[in-house]
């Protein structure tokens, strides 16, 4: 009878998703975002989780940029607060104020995309050790658009 227990108990420990035991913890580190020309390192700040891009597929304005000077770092010049269209990208935090809410999923977040300078509300839903979803939405859930982020 206890050997039986002791199998099952295996079993469903072996069957049951990596995510289903994440820990608040768990999202920390980099992670490259879905088209991978960019990497986000998520950390704690306080006692929510936020993230900021530390890496850039290119980092500089490319020849014939119109966005900036050729060679030049890559600036916020989407972000609609004129003060900081003058901020590198590098460094720019663009995951804020996530808190951990169950097992595998972060909430009551925002993001904010420097492709387009615009903020949506967020949520973060860990499927594996080395995948994530990120969810960016306006007003409720159903109208956003999710992306995948790995390690």
């Amino acid at each position: 009878m206890i050997i039986r227990s002791v199998l099952l108990s295996l079993s469903l420990a072996v069957t049951m998703p990596a995510a289903a035991f994440a820990g608040a913890d768990d999202i920390l580190g980099e992670w490259f975002n879905g088209e991978k020309d960019a990497k986000i390192e998520i950390s704690r700040c306080a006692d929510k989780y936020c993230g900021k891009i530390v890496w850039l597929k290119e980092p500089n304005y490319p020849e014939g940029s119109k966005d900036g000077s050729p060679g030049t770092p890559k600036l916020d010049h989407n972000n609609p607060d004129v003060a900081l269209k003058k901020s590198p990208v590098i460094g720019l935090r663009i995951v804020h104020g996530f808190t951990f809410a169950e097992d595998d999923v972060w909430k009551d977040g925002r993001v904010y995309d420097p492709k387009n300078g615009k903020t949506y509300k967020g949520k973060i839903t860990l499927i594996s050790p080395t995948q994530l979803n990120l969810r960016g939405y306006i007003g409720i859930s159903l109208i956003g658009r999710t992306t995948s982020w790995t390690r």
